[in-house]
């Protein structure tokens, strides 16, 4: 009997698979079968990494980058993914940052419409090229990777970005409606996962507390997130769509 969880024939796009979550989603679809198109912006040498790690395990994929809060490139790359497997069956919206923290008071235009670009505006990009091929498939799923601060708000400067993860979460929900029944859309909420965006915004101090305050008593780690999208994007969740799921320990309990 086959497994719900096999992807065997399924070609995804990956957005972000150069580092963290993004490439850990990317390895675990590839294990479960499917192509994987690994998408990058400024992580060449990781998803490259990322690519030769799937190919070692008899895996199939390929590297394509692209600024994907330009709609150009963002058509382009769902053009070359679709060019190089012949068909697209999944997408997942991984890209994301927090761009820099700020309180909105003091926050600029150009942070405020980067984090946008950054975090909504390339998902609503990708997607829309996206439709019509994962339409096609019969069997389209996408994922879009949201932030548990759409339930908790933007703490420690990271308003801008909480504010356009909060738009993608309503994306999700449009979608969702929009696109069945040919089409699932749902999405993820991790909480702490460590990854070079926590070495990078977060302080050390501040991680230590983010253990402390979770009930589960640890920060996530990306392949537990990559599971999660496996589960969405395979058969064993053909009856789930417009959901969001939390990825956190529990901390949004405290």
């Amino acid at each position: 009997m086959t497994s719900p969880f096999d992807l065997t024939g399924r070609t995804a796009i990956v957005t972000g698979a150069g580092v963290g979550i993004g490439r850990a989603v990317a390895e675990t679809l590839a294990g479960a079968g499917a192509r994987v198109i690994l998408h990058c912006h400024r992580s060449r040498s990781g998803a490259e990494e990322a690519l030769e790690a799937i190919r070692r395990q008899g895996g199939e994929g390929w590297v394509f980058s692209a600024d994907l809060s330009d709609a150009k490139q963002a058509a382009e790359l769902v053009d070359q993914a679709v060019q190089a497997a012949g068909r697209l069956d999944i997408l997942v919206n991984n890209t994301g940052s927090v761009v820099q923290r700020t309180k909105i008071e003091d926050c600029s235009l150009e942070v405020w419409q980067s984090a946008l670009a950054v975090n909504l505006t390339s998902a609503f990009l990708v997607t829309q090229r996206a439709i019509p091929h994962l339409r096609a498939s019969g069997n389209g799923a996408i994922v879009n990777n949201l932030s548990l601060s759409v339930q908790t708000g933007g703490a420690n400067g990271a308003g801008p970005y909480a504010a356009a993860k909060g738009g993608l979460q309503v994306l999700t929900r449009t979608l969702a409606r929009e696109l069945a029944p040919e089409i699932r859309t749902n999405a993820i909420m991790p909480g702490v996962i460590e990854t070079r965006h926590h070495e990078q915004f977060t302080t050390t101090e501040r991680m230590i507390e983010y253990r402390a305050q979770t009930p589960l008593g640890r920060n996530g780690t990306s392949d537990e997130v990559a599971q999660t999208v496996l589960y969405l994007v395979s058969d064993a969740a053909r009856f789930v769509n417009g959901a969001l799921i939390d990825i956190s320990g529990g901390r949004f309990l405290r």
